[in-house]
């Protein structure tokens, strides 16, 4: 049993100083910025609230211009060698005749448009910053969660090699009659354990990294 505990003590000590190990120095800075503006340039969604905001700003200026409606113009030919049907009536003259219409109702209408038009622009605005935090958020999490599965990986890849080493060495020990049959089939135990470890901590990786490149829509690799 001693034995037993000297192994299991090693393992831990072993598994325990790779587990202290500071994932920090793997956060790149650049390359999560760089993620960030990837995923601006890729998600259909993003595209689709900056054509949305593009759009309501485009109204804004067509609800200014859109001022000239107010007036309408107009003519009127009557041929000179025409006869007035009234030709005691002033208004009635040949030629070329022309007028010009103001809608008044659709002029005080006019501020009110533009300020909405202003007012939706202002809400397009704020609801793409909101998407762009949202947006930057998402791909830090997952940035964070493919270092976090990339330093599981190394840590529990390395563990696994350490207790390979010992599951080898104690069969070569219970091959010559050195130790017991129960200590060599612990450290099998041990060292299957790790192995395990190390397997399901390469899924998490890879999933977590394909998560990743799904916001950024490009390889890490490239």
């Amino acid at each position: 049993m001693k034995k037993i505990f000297i192994i299991i003590a090693f393992v831990a000590i072993s598994v325990n100083s790779y587990a202290q190990e500071t994932i920090l120095p793997n956060i790149n800075t650049a390359d999560l910025e760089k993620y960030i503006q990837m995923a601006k340039d890729f998600m259909p969604k993003r595209k689709l609230q900056n054509a949305k905001t593009v759009s309501v700003k485009t109204a804004v200026a067509s609800a200014q211009v859109s001022y000239l409606d107010l007036f309408s113009a107009s003519y009127f030919y009557r041929p000179s060698e025409r006869v007035a049907v009234n030709p005691t009536n002033p208004f009635v003259v040949n030629g070329m005749q022309y007028g010009i219409t103001f809608n008044l109702g659709t002029f005080l209408q006019k501020p009110f448009a533009v300020k909405k038009a202003k007012a939706d622009y202002k809400v397009a605005q704020l609801e793409q910053q909101d998407f762009d935090i949202q947006l930057a958020n998402e791909v830090k999490r997952r940035y964070y969660d493919y270092i976090q599965a990339l330093a599981e990986l190394k840590i529990n890849t390395l563990s696994a090699q350490d207790n390979k080493g010992v599951a080898e060495s104690m069969r070569y020990k219970f091959e010559k009659g050195e130790v017991t049959l129960e200590l060599y089939n612990q450290s099998r135990l041990i060292s299957t354990s790790t192995l395990t470890a190390k397997i399901q901590s390469e899924v998490n990786y890879l999933k977590r990294k394909d998560l990743l490149e799904e916001m950024i829509g490009q390889k890490i690799a490239n």
